[in-house]
Protein backbone atom coordinates (compact mmCIF):
# COMPACT_ATOMS: atom_id res chain seq x y z
CA UNK A 1 0.00 0.00 0.00
CA UNK A 2 1.23 3.50 -0.98
CA UNK A 3 0.48 5.68 1.84
CA UNK A 4 0.66 9.80 2.44
CA UNK A 5 0.51 11.51 4.98
CA UNK A 6 0.34 15.29 4.63
CA UNK A 7 0.79 18.30 6.51
CA UNK A 8 -2.43 19.72 7.94
CA UNK A 9 -2.97 23.37 6.65
CA UNK A 10 -5.72 24.32 9.62
CA UNK A 11 -4.05 27.25 11.50
CA UNK A 12 -5.02 25.90 14.71
CA UNK A 13 -4.35 22.23 13.81
CA UNK A 14 -1.41 20.73 15.46
CA UNK A 15 -1.69 16.85 15.17
CA UNK A 16 -0.38 15.27 12.14
CA UNK A 17 -2.15 11.76 11.39
CA UNK A 18 0.80 9.59 11.34
CA UNK A 19 3.44 9.45 14.03
CA UNK A 20 7.23 8.09 13.53
CA UNK A 21 6.18 4.81 15.71
CA UNK A 22 2.63 4.16 13.53
CA UNK A 23 4.68 4.86 10.49
CA UNK A 24 7.40 1.90 11.79
CA UNK A 25 4.26 -0.47 12.19
CA UNK A 26 3.13 0.30 8.58
CA UNK A 27 6.60 -0.09 6.87
CA UNK A 28 7.53 -3.34 9.05
CA UNK A 29 4.40 -4.54 6.89
CA UNK A 30 5.54 -3.86 3.77
CA UNK A 31 3.88 -0.74 2.70
CA UNK A 32 5.87 2.69 1.28
CA UNK A 33 4.91 5.61 3.76
CA UNK A 34 5.34 9.26 2.53
CA UNK A 35 5.33 11.87 4.99
CA UNK A 36 5.45 15.73 3.88
CA UNK A 37 8.33 17.24 4.94
CA UNK A 38 7.64 19.11 8.32
CA UNK A 39 4.52 17.43 8.47
CA UNK A 40 4.97 16.18 12.27
CA UNK A 41 6.92 19.45 13.38
CA UNK A 42 4.22 21.05 15.31
CA UNK A 43 3.45 17.87 17.01
CA UNK A 44 7.00 17.70 17.76
CA UNK A 45 8.33 14.91 15.78
CA UNK A 46 10.58 16.24 13.74
CA UNK A 47 11.33 14.51 10.12
CA UNK A 48 14.55 12.56 10.92
CA UNK A 49 12.05 10.34 13.48
CA UNK A 50 10.18 9.87 10.24
CA UNK A 51 13.13 8.57 7.83
CA UNK A 52 14.39 6.69 10.66
CA UNK A 53 11.02 4.82 10.82
CA UNK A 54 10.88 3.80 6.81
CA UNK A 55 8.98 7.30 5.81
CA UNK A 56 10.23 8.67 2.52
CA UNK A 57 10.00 12.65 2.93
CA UNK A 58 8.21 14.20 -0.06
CA UNK A 59 6.86 17.97 -1.01
CA UNK A 60 2.97 17.97 -0.41
CA UNK A 61 2.60 17.45 -4.18
CA UNK A 62 4.06 14.26 -4.36
CA UNK A 63 2.85 13.28 -0.46
CA UNK A 64 -0.73 13.40 -2.24
CA UNK A 65 -0.06 11.63 -4.95
CA UNK A 66 -0.55 8.57 -3.21
CA UNK A 67 -2.99 5.87 -3.21
CA UNK A 68 -4.30 6.03 0.50
CA UNK A 69 -3.82 9.35 2.15
CA UNK A 70 -4.26 9.53 5.68
CA UNK A 71 -5.09 13.29 7.43
CA UNK A 72 -6.64 14.85 10.56
CA UNK A 73 -8.71 17.16 8.34
CA UNK A 74 -9.15 16.67 4.71
CA UNK A 75 -7.33 18.45 2.52
CA UNK A 76 -8.86 20.13 -0.17
CA UNK A 77 -10.48 17.56 -3.09
CA UNK A 78 -8.82 19.44 -5.91
CA UNK A 79 -5.35 18.47 -4.14
CA UNK A 80 -5.75 14.69 -4.34
CA UNK A 81 -5.47 12.26 -7.10
CA UNK A 82 -8.41 10.66 -8.82
CA UNK A 83 -9.07 7.15 -7.62
CA UNK A 84 -7.18 8.05 -4.51
CA UNK A 85 -8.57 6.92 -1.07
CA UNK A 86 -8.49 9.41 2.01
CA UNK A 87 -8.85 8.70 5.59
CA UNK A 88 -9.58 11.54 8.37
CA UNK A 89 -12.16 13.09 10.38
CA UNK A 90 -14.46 14.88 7.62
CA UNK A 91 -17.03 15.95 9.77
CA UNK A 92 -19.78 13.94 7.14
CA UNK A 93 -22.91 14.84 8.80
CA UNK A 94 -21.92 18.32 9.21
CA UNK A 95 -20.02 19.03 5.88
CA UNK A 96 -22.54 17.18 3.11
CA UNK A 97 -21.06 19.53 0.87
CA UNK A 98 -17.41 18.48 1.51
CA UNK A 99 -18.41 14.76 1.00
CA UNK A 100 -20.28 15.49 -2.26
CA UNK A 101 -16.90 17.40 -3.62
CA UNK A 102 -14.86 14.18 -2.52
CA UNK A 103 -16.92 12.08 -4.38
CA UNK A 104 -17.06 14.08 -7.43
CA UNK A 105 -12.99 14.23 -7.31
CA UNK A 106 -13.52 10.91 -7.47
CA UNK A 107 -11.88 10.03 -4.16
CA UNK A 108 -13.14 7.01 -1.71
CA UNK A 109 -13.60 8.30 1.61
CA UNK A 110 -13.40 6.99 4.79
CA UNK A 111 -14.59 9.05 8.24
CA UNK A 112 -13.55 8.16 11.09
CA UNK A 113 -16.59 9.81 12.31
CA UNK A 114 -19.09 6.98 11.08
CA UNK A 115 -17.18 3.73 12.57
CA UNK A 116 -19.49 1.71 14.47
CA UNK A 117 -19.04 1.52 17.63
CA UNK A 118 -18.32 -2.75 18.24
CA UNK A 119 -15.91 -4.65 19.60
CA UNK A 120 -14.40 -5.14 17.18
CA UNK A 121 -13.64 -1.38 15.85
CA UNK A 122 -12.30 -0.06 19.61
CA UNK A 123 -8.66 0.07 17.87
CA UNK A 124 -10.50 2.14 15.16
CA UNK A 125 -12.43 4.92 17.12
CA UNK A 126 -10.84 7.97 16.47
CA UNK A 127 -13.81 10.05 18.11
CA UNK A 128 -13.13 8.43 21.80
CA UNK A 129 -9.34 9.21 21.53
CA UNK A 130 -9.52 12.47 20.69
CA UNK A 131 -12.71 13.05 22.85
CA UNK A 132 -10.25 11.58 25.53
CA UNK A 133 -7.47 14.36 24.63
CA UNK A 134 -10.17 17.16 24.55
CA UNK A 135 -11.90 16.23 27.85
CA UNK A 136 -8.17 16.14 29.73
CA UNK A 137 -7.55 19.65 28.29
CA UNK A 138 -11.02 20.67 29.47
CA UNK A 139 -9.95 20.51 33.02
CA UNK A 140 -6.80 22.11 32.54
CA UNK A 141 -8.11 25.00 30.69
CA UNK A 142 -10.39 25.89 33.30
CA UNK A 143 -8.35 24.96 36.49
CA UNK A 144 -5.66 27.70 34.53
CA UNK A 145 -8.71 30.50 34.43
CA UNK A 146 -10.50 29.84 37.80
CA UNK A 147 -9.49 32.37 40.64
CA UNK A 148 -9.88 29.60 42.37
CA UNK A 149 -7.72 26.44 43.45
CA UNK A 150 -9.17 23.25 42.66
CA UNK A 151 -8.15 21.03 46.03
CA UNK A 152 -8.71 22.07 49.28
CA UNK A 153 -5.83 23.19 50.87
CA UNK A 154 -4.99 23.69 54.86
CA UNK A 155 -2.54 26.35 55.56
CA UNK A 156 -1.15 28.69 58.53
CA UNK A 157 -3.78 31.65 56.27
CA UNK A 158 -6.90 28.91 57.21
CA UNK A 159 -8.65 26.35 55.16
CA UNK A 160 -9.30 26.83 51.72
CA UNK A 161 -12.53 25.22 50.29
CA UNK A 162 -11.50 22.31 46.93
CA UNK A 163 -13.54 24.17 44.14
CA UNK A 164 -16.83 23.06 43.04
CA UNK A 165 -16.58 21.45 39.32
CA UNK A 166 -19.93 20.42 37.35
CA UNK A 167 -19.67 18.17 33.75
CA UNK A 168 -22.58 18.61 31.84
CA UNK A 169 -22.17 15.66 29.44
CA UNK A 170 -20.53 11.78 30.73
CA UNK A 171 -19.30 10.59 27.55
CA UNK A 172 -15.82 9.91 26.82
CA UNK A 173 -14.97 13.50 26.82
CA UNK A 174 -16.92 14.25 29.98
CA UNK A 175 -15.60 10.92 31.94
CA UNK A 176 -11.97 12.07 30.89
CA UNK A 177 -12.82 15.66 32.58
CA UNK A 178 -14.82 14.28 35.55
CA UNK A 179 -11.56 11.98 36.19
CA UNK A 180 -9.03 15.20 35.70
CA UNK A 181 -10.80 17.49 37.86
CA UNK A 182 -11.05 14.80 40.39
CA UNK A 183 -7.27 14.41 40.06
CA UNK A 184 -6.59 17.98 40.52
CA UNK A 185 -8.91 17.68 43.95
CA UNK A 186 -11.92 19.45 43.00
CA UNK A 187 -15.73 18.66 44.12
CA UNK A 188 -17.19 17.47 41.00
CA UNK A 189 -20.44 16.16 40.05
CA UNK A 190 -21.68 15.32 36.68
CA UNK A 191 -24.84 15.02 34.17
CA UNK A 192 -26.06 13.18 31.14
CA UNK A 193 -29.26 12.43 29.90
CA UNK A 194 -28.27 8.65 28.93
CA UNK A 195 -29.13 5.84 31.68
CA UNK A 196 -26.19 4.73 31.91
CA UNK A 197 -24.07 7.62 32.45
CA UNK A 198 -24.98 7.95 36.37
CA UNK A 199 -23.00 4.68 37.30
CA UNK A 200 -20.04 5.36 35.49
CA UNK A 201 -19.78 8.39 37.12
CA UNK A 202 -20.11 7.86 40.62
CA UNK A 203 -17.33 4.97 39.55
CA UNK A 204 -15.78 7.70 38.64
CA UNK A 205 -15.92 9.22 42.40
CA UNK A 206 -18.46 11.87 41.48
CA UNK A 207 -21.90 12.97 42.58
CA UNK A 208 -24.38 12.40 39.63
CA UNK A 209 -27.16 15.42 39.01
CA UNK A 210 -30.50 13.65 39.07
CA UNK A 211 -32.96 15.31 36.99
CA UNK A 212 -36.51 14.53 36.53
CA UNK A 213 -36.67 13.38 33.20
CA UNK A 214 -36.72 10.10 31.38
CA UNK A 215 -33.08 9.12 30.47
CA UNK A 216 -32.17 7.52 27.38
CA UNK A 217 -31.12 4.49 26.44
CA UNK A 218 -28.00 5.05 24.76
CA UNK A 219 -27.61 1.65 22.81
CA UNK A 220 -30.21 2.37 21.04
CA UNK A 221 -28.14 5.77 19.11
CA UNK A 222 -24.97 4.11 18.83
CA UNK A 223 -24.00 5.31 22.26
CA UNK A 224 -24.82 8.75 21.46
CA UNK A 225 -27.53 11.08 22.85
CA UNK A 226 -30.35 11.97 21.13
CA UNK A 227 -31.99 15.68 20.66
CA UNK A 228 -34.52 16.03 23.14
CA UNK A 229 -38.15 17.31 22.98
CA UNK A 230 -39.00 20.89 24.03
CA UNK A 231 -40.93 19.41 27.33
CA UNK A 232 -37.94 17.53 28.07
CA UNK A 233 -35.33 20.48 27.76
CA UNK A 234 -37.21 22.65 29.82
CA UNK A 235 -36.84 20.15 32.33
CA UNK A 236 -33.65 19.84 32.45
CA UNK A 237 -33.06 23.24 32.83
CA UNK A 238 -34.69 23.83 35.65
CA UNK A 239 -32.90 20.57 36.96
CA UNK A 240 -29.50 22.12 36.37
CA UNK A 241 -30.54 25.71 36.89
CA UNK A 242 -29.37 25.74 40.78
CA UNK A 243 -26.06 22.70 40.49
CA UNK A 244 -24.91 25.57 37.55
CA UNK A 245 -25.25 28.25 40.25
CA UNK A 246 -23.67 26.76 42.83
CA UNK A 247 -20.66 25.55 40.35
CA UNK A 248 -17.46 27.26 40.30
CA UNK A 249 -16.93 25.45 37.01
CA UNK A 250 -18.51 23.87 34.20
CA UNK A 251 -17.57 21.61 31.66
CA UNK A 252 -19.75 20.77 29.09
CA UNK A 253 -19.58 17.92 26.61
CA UNK A 254 -22.85 17.51 25.28
CA UNK A 255 -23.35 16.59 21.47
CA UNK A 256 -25.65 15.06 19.35
CA UNK A 257 -24.04 13.65 16.10
CA UNK A 258 -24.96 15.87 12.65
CA UNK A 259 -27.36 18.36 15.20
CA UNK A 260 -27.04 21.30 16.88
CA UNK A 261 -25.40 20.87 20.20
CA UNK A 262 -27.90 21.31 23.08
CA UNK A 263 -28.10 24.61 25.31
CA UNK A 264 -27.42 23.02 28.65
CA UNK A 265 -26.66 26.68 29.91
CA UNK A 266 -28.39 28.97 29.20
CA UNK A 267 -28.03 33.14 29.87
CA UNK A 268 -29.61 33.28 33.15
CA UNK A 269 -27.54 30.38 34.06
CA UNK A 270 -24.53 32.22 33.45
CA UNK A 271 -25.85 35.23 35.02
CA UNK A 272 -26.45 33.03 38.18
CA UNK A 273 -23.12 32.27 38.24
CA UNK A 274 -20.34 34.10 40.59
CA UNK A 275 -17.98 35.99 39.84
CA UNK A 276 -14.75 34.36 38.80
CA UNK A 277 -16.78 31.19 37.51
CA UNK A 278 -15.32 29.71 34.22
CA UNK A 279 -17.58 27.66 31.75
CA UNK A 280 -15.63 24.99 29.13
CA UNK A 281 -17.84 24.35 25.97
CA UNK A 282 -16.61 21.63 24.12
CA UNK A 283 -19.96 21.80 22.10
CA UNK A 284 -18.56 24.99 20.57
CA UNK A 285 -17.85 23.53 17.18
CA UNK A 286 -21.74 23.23 16.71
CA UNK A 287 -23.15 26.10 18.13
CA UNK A 288 -22.31 25.22 22.11
CA UNK A 289 -23.93 23.53 24.87
CA UNK A 290 -23.79 27.73 26.90
CA UNK A 291 -25.94 29.95 25.10
CA UNK A 292 -23.65 32.35 25.41
CA UNK A 293 -20.83 30.58 23.61
CA UNK A 294 -18.70 31.93 20.95
CA UNK A 295 -16.63 29.17 18.59
CA UNK A 296 -13.07 29.87 19.31
CA UNK A 297 -13.08 32.66 21.25
CA UNK A 298 -13.05 33.11 25.29
CA UNK A 299 -15.62 35.87 26.37
CA UNK A 300 -16.44 37.31 29.44
CA UNK A 301 -20.34 37.53 31.16
CA UNK A 302 -21.49 39.17 33.80
CA UNK A 303 -18.08 37.81 35.50
CA UNK A 304 -18.37 34.56 34.14
CA UNK A 305 -15.31 33.72 31.64
CA UNK A 306 -16.47 31.18 28.76
CA UNK A 307 -13.94 28.89 27.02
CA UNK A 308 -15.24 28.28 23.12
CA UNK A 309 -12.10 26.37 22.03
CA UNK A 310 -12.52 24.07 19.18
CA UNK A 311 -9.05 23.06 19.20
CA UNK A 312 -8.98 21.24 22.14
CA UNK A 313 -7.35 17.54 21.17
CA UNK A 314 -4.93 19.88 19.26
CA UNK A 315 -3.41 21.44 22.11
CA UNK A 316 -2.04 18.32 23.03
CA UNK A 317 -0.94 17.49 20.24
CA UNK A 318 1.92 14.83 20.57
CA UNK A 319 0.00 12.43 22.60
CA UNK A 320 -3.33 13.09 20.17
CA UNK A 321 -1.48 12.09 17.67
CA UNK A 322 0.12 9.20 18.80
CA UNK A 323 -3.34 7.89 19.60
CA UNK A 324 -4.89 9.04 16.26
CA UNK A 325 -2.12 7.70 14.55
CA UNK A 326 -2.61 4.07 16.33
CA UNK A 327 -6.36 4.33 15.03
CA UNK A 328 -5.27 5.31 11.36
CA UNK A 329 -3.21 1.70 11.89
CA UNK A 330 -5.83 -0.27 12.51
CA UNK A 331 -8.43 0.98 10.31
CA UNK A 332 -5.91 0.76 7.53
CA UNK A 333 -5.77 -2.89 8.42
CA UNK A 334 -9.00 -3.40 6.79
CA UNK A 335 -8.09 -2.33 3.20
CA UNK A 336 -6.48 -4.38 0.48
CA UNK A 337 -2.87 -4.47 -0.02
CA UNK A 338 -3.85 -1.35 -2.95
CA UNK A 339 -5.72 0.37 -0.47
CA UNK A 340 -9.28 -1.29 -2.22
CA UNK A 341 -12.24 -0.94 0.28
CA UNK A 342 -14.25 -3.66 0.46
CA UNK A 343 -18.03 -2.89 1.53
CA UNK A 344 -18.75 -6.35 2.62
CA UNK A 345 -16.94 -5.84 6.06
CA UNK A 346 -19.39 -3.78 8.40
CA UNK A 347 -16.71 -1.37 9.37
CA UNK A 348 -15.81 -0.20 5.99
CA UNK A 349 -19.21 -0.07 4.76
CA UNK A 350 -20.56 2.03 7.49
CA UNK A 351 -17.70 4.78 7.56
CA UNK A 352 -17.11 4.49 3.72
CA UNK A 353 -18.77 8.18 2.54
CA UNK A 354 -17.90 8.62 -1.00
CA UNK A 355 -17.42 5.65 -3.23
CA UNK A 356 -16.81 5.08 -7.03
CA UNK A 357 -18.37 9.06 -7.24
CA UNK A 358 -21.38 8.23 -5.23
CA UNK A 359 -21.94 9.75 -1.95
CA UNK A 360 -22.48 7.48 0.88
CA UNK A 361 -24.35 8.74 3.84
CA UNK A 362 -26.60 7.62 6.36
CA UNK A 363 -30.17 8.32 6.37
Amino acid sequence: MQIGVPQETASDERRVALTPESVSRLTAAGNQVAVERGAGAPASFLDQAYAQAGAALLSREETLAQKVIVAVNPPAPGELARGAVLLGLLRPLDDKAGVAALAEAAVDALAFELVPRITRSQSMDALSSQATVAGYQAALEAAERSPRFFPMLTTAAGTIPPARTLILGAGVAGLQAIAACRRLGAVVAGFDVRSAAAEQVRSLGASFVDVDVTPQDAASSGGYARELEESAQRLIWEGLAPHVSKADVVISTAAVPGKRAPILVTAEMVKSMAPGSVIVDLAASTGGNCELTVAGEVTHHHGVTIVGFTDLPSRKAHDASQMYGRNVVALLGLLGTAGEIDLSDEILNACCVSHDGAVRLPG
